[in-house]
């Protein structure tokens, strides 16, 4: 059974005393930091894209140069 005890001076925190967690009871609080946490993963994965997408720009002007040698040598 979970038992809680009210953290002093905090109003919206309560302590688990089974894990010895602090718990946070505010909604909306709690809502706002998942909003934040999923545009913050969010955030990541554009970056990732977009160094990815740049990796693949940087090869493609490499084999751009490779053939434009490759023309160059044959003249």
């Amino acid at each position: 059974m979970e038992h809680y005890l009210k953290v002093s001076g905090h109003e919206n925190l309560v302590r688990d005393t089974s894990s010895n967690a602090i718990i946070n009871t505010n909604v909306a609080e709690y809502e706002q930091y998942m909003a934040r946490r999923k545009a913050k993963e969010e955030e990541k994965q554009l970056i990732a894209k977009q160094a990815e997408e740049i990796n693949n720009i940087k090869s493609d002007i490499s084999e751009i140069k490779q053939m434009l040698h490759l023309l160059m040598k044959d003249r």
